[in-house]
């Protein structure tokens, strides 16, 4: 799609060269070609970049008339981007710390004097999650980081966002988090996941000490065949799920009973849709908070549920009883009564 409105002018300007004078292939000297120019928009603001490129003018050499530019090119903005890295890593970090929407992404952007398209935003995202797939597909820096430990501790699980969709199966190293392998697979037979094991345990200098992965057929028989003689044990989230079954169906049934007697959080903010004073900002803010409470689960059963959303609204009825002592509104109250 064309655009619509001319790119802001730049408020600051840069020039940048080349570090290496000397060719890289037969050591000659290379000489100033051009300078190119290229605008790029930051979180600081619009910068218009001069570089001044270099070539070889040694006939003989392979490199002869290739263009080599600026070393400190690639830390502004990736190859024919109008946007920052900064910007990138600010959409990635939006997206997937703070679980923003690419609209809302879009409108923090303009919040922030960027002037930049929802479509440009999604082009940005999907470039920081190739940046981080090759971050973390790097094969020299996952070795000097289990070099350093000496072992790794394979864990083995698979993602499937639906069913009949391929499962992203990821392998990691339990010593230092760091995510050693993931690929998407179409089945998740015992010869494609030691495939993966065998592709991993070929870019490991150290070697595999044990392996930990939940109790699926395939997967047993995988580490079996790929990895032999390597202690395989059980996910002990898996252990201890099936130990606490009992406990967490009883915290279910208590949380769905407290989710019914914080029903009709709606007709009371329609009672004060359109007020502006105190006391209208402050049962709007009860009924932010009480749906907060209901939606905000834990993560059984290292966190029981029930337990969590009884202990806020508890804390939030207090809240409304210590309003109420202090001379505060009496439908606040009585709205604690339902809680």
């Amino acid at each position: 799609m064309a655009r619509t409105t001319t790119r802001p002018k730049a408020s600051k300007q840069k020039t940048l060269h080349t570090r290496r004078t000397h060719c890289p292939i037969c050591r000659k000297t290379m000489w100033s070609a051009y300078v190119s120019h290229r605008t790029v928009t930051t979180l600081e603001g619009v910068d218009r970049i001069h570089l001044h490129v270099r070539r070889c003018q040694n006939h003989s050499c392979a490199r002869y008339h290739k263009p080599f530019r600026p070393e400190a090119e690639g830390r502004i903005a990736l190859p024919q981007h109008e946007f920052g890295l900064d910007v990138i890593a600010l959409i990635g970090a939006l997206r997937y710390q703070q679980h923003r929407s690419v609209p809302e992404i879009h409108q923090e952007l303009l919040a922030r004097g960027l002037q930049i398209c929802e479509r440009t935003v999604t082009n940005l995202l999907d470039r920081y999650d190739e940046l981080v797939s090759v971050r973390l597909s790097d094969s020299r820096r996952l070795q000097t980081i289990t070099k350093k430990q000496g072992r790794v501790i394979l864990a083995l699980d698979g993602l499937q966002p639906d069913v009949g969709h391929e499962v992203l199966w990821v392998l990691r190293d339990c010593l230092s988090g760091e995510v050693l392998l993931a690929r998407s697979l179409l089945s998740s037979t015992e010869s494609d996941l030691a495939a993966l094991l065998r592709e991993v345990k070929r870019n490991l200098s150290v070697p595999i000490v044990g392996a930990v992965s939940d109790g699926q057929r395939s997967i047993r028989k995988a580490v079996a065949g790929a990895l032999p003689r390597v202690a395989h044990q059980l996910c002990h989230f898996h252990y201890l799920r099936e130990a606490a079954r009992p406990i967490y169906e009883a915290d279910r049934h208590a949380k769905k009973e407290l989710k019914k007697r914080v029903r009709g959080i709606r007709p009371i903010e329609r009672q004060v849709e359109g007020r502006a004073d105190q006391e209208a900002q402050a049962i709007r803010g009860y009924c932010s908070a009480v749906r907060s409470a209901i939606t905000d689960d834990g993560r059984p059963p290292l966190q029981a549920n029930g337990l969590k959303l009884h202990g806020r609204l508890s804390a939030i009825t207090a809240s409304l009883r210590r309003v109420h002592k202090k001379g505060g509104c009496a439908r606040s109250y009585r709205s604690s009564k339902t809680l």
